[in-house]
């Protein structure tokens, strides 16, 4: 395979794009935090409880996804400069590794991404039993 300097730059935007989605997510699950917290101050509902949960277990699949983006932007600099100073099979193996690494993060998101699903199935099967009983009611 034929890789000059030009190939790992290429990565720059889909590594960049990525890691402003990552952030995007993080902030969002921030805020749902601090909402969720604020709530569970004035009422202690156990369904706070298994929502902080699963905020958590996310929390940290982004800051996961997150490391490995940057890894992988830190990797594929490093093979750019392993290519520019001519060692270009050092400069092969970087870029694989860095390949790699955002492969990780993207398995890590569609991981989180599925976590996000559960938490949603949950929400609306909470609000469907309130929906249920309001029905049995009328």
């Amino acid at each position: 395979m034929e890789i000059n300097v030009t190939t790992p730059a290429l990565l720059f935007p889909a590594i960049s794009l990525l890691l402003l989605a990552f952030t995007n997510r993080f902030l969002t699950l921030a805020n749902l935090i601090r909402d969720l917290h604020a709530k569970y101050k004035i009422d202690q509902n156990e369904v706070y409880v298994g929502q902080i949960a699963n905020l958590k277990y996310r929390i940290r699949l982004i800051r996961d996804m997150q490391a490995f983006g940057i890894a992988s932007l830190l990797f594929c600099v490093v093979s750019m400069f392993a290519l520019f100073a001519g060692w270009l099979a050092v400069g092969k193996w970087i870029f694989g590794l860095s390949l790699i690494l955002m492969m990780i993060a993207l398995a890590l998101s569609l991981r989180e991404i599925q976590v996000s699903v559960g938490a949603l199935d949950l929400h609306l099967k909470d609000m469907e039993q309130i929906i249920l009983e309001a029905k049995k009611k009328h």
